[in-house]
């Protein structure tokens, strides 16, 4: 062979090679191409799904916000002694109802309790029992009123043969309305109950005195000689 033959087919060769390294070159950008592509949009998807996520959740925060009661603008601080005793209309034991107008023209006292039963409730319910008939005599009426359900205002007078009227406050819109519910602790934790708490109101409807963190002992005997000298 000679020189100018081996010449040419060295540089056909080397063509040959170069057009290869080319079209493997060429095969590889499409498929890499493909692959950023492919990232691109996977990351894209989960962006826009992240965002959706947080989008409802956002959502639903402001539904529980906007439906959920606010139950501390319910809660009066304090009721002032001179000022027109509010109206209320509630359940009572034995499955009827008392209300402020069925006390028009004699004094009443309203005590509230925390919860029917309990031993602190119970001695102050037995005591308030115990002085009906002085009270009777005072011209004024007690009732009791608590958060709980008719059937158990029932079930304790009966255990402790009660004969106040016990009225159930279930919503807490009459015990929030005398002041007698709020913020409370116990054993290191905070929460919202009844405070105990007693009022005495004239024959003309207003209140006469409050009685606020009432400790049971002698409290009835207490009322009593407020009720006698109103």
């Amino acid at each position: 062979m000679s020189k100018k033959t081996r010449k040419k087919s060295g540089k056909s060769l080397a063509s040959r090679k170069a057009r290869s390294s080319a079209s493997k070159a060429s095969a590889k950008r499409p498929a890499a191409k493909t692959a950023r592509s492919s990232t691109a949009k996977s990351t894209k998807s989960r962006r826009g799904a992240h965002a959706k996520a947080e989008a409802r959740s956002s959502k639903l925060s402001k539904a529980k916000a906007s439906s959920a009661p606010n139950r501390k603008s319910t809660v009066r601080s304090a009721l002032a002694e001179g000022e027109k005793a509010p109206s209320f209309h509630l359940p009572r034991d034995g499955g009827n109802s008392v209300s402020l107008q069925d006390f028009e023209g004699q004094k009443l006292v309203l005590f509230f309790y925390p919860r029917a039963d309990t031993p602190g409730c119970t001695r102050e319910a037995i005591d308030f029992t115990r002085l009906s008939g002085a009270f009777a005599a005072a011209g004024t009426a007690v009732v009791g009123v608590s958060g709980d359900a008719p059937k158990a205002q029932e079930a304790f007078r009966n255990k402790h043969q009660l004969s106040v009227p016990l009225a159930s406050d279930e919503k807490h819109e009459m015990l929030a309305a005398y002041g007698a519910w709020g913020e409370k602790s116990m054993y290191g934790r905070t929460f919202e109950g009844i405070l105990r708490t007693t009022v005495l109101i004239g024959a003309d409807g207003n209140v006469i005195k409050v009685w606020r963190h009432v400790r049971v002992d002698g409290h009835a005997d207490e009322v009593l000689a407020a009720a006698r000298t109103a």
